[in-house]
């Protein structure tokens, strides 16, 4: 099994940074990707960026396209989001998941609050 654990979260303005980790312990030698994924009140949880391990793959929401990067780092078992440019529609609960077989997401971390203030 592996364990997620997510970092980084926090209150900043609009305009405004902010970097999440997720390192992940286990058996990380299975993970075919890695993802975040975002919750806000009344919303469905969305995937917001992945990448896959091996080759580096990356996907991004249409939202979060050219504000948002997602990297990894093998040796670290860890995964980030560069979160850049925030709007207060960002705000929301960021969920780190990591899939086995192809895109499907079989774990989760305990997610982190962003909160992005006009």
């Amino acid at each position: 099994q592996v364990q997620l654990v997510e970092s980084g979260g926090g209150l900043v303005q609009a305009g405004g940074s902010l970097r999440l980790s997720c390192t992940a312990s286990g058996r990380t030698f299975s993970t075919y990707s890695m993802g975040w994924f975002r919750q806000a009140p009344g919303k469905e949880r969305s995937l917001v960026a992945a990448i896959t391990w091996v080759g580096g793959s990356t996907y991004y929401a249409d939202s979060v396209k050219g504000r948002f990067t997602i990297s990894r780092d093998i040796a670290k078992n860890t995964i980030y989001l560069q979160m850049n440019s925030l709007k207060p529609e960002d705000t929301a609960v960021y969920y780190c998941a990591q899939a086995s077989v192809a895109s499907l997401y079989d774990y989760w971390g305990q997610g982190t609050q962003v909160t992005v203030s006009s």
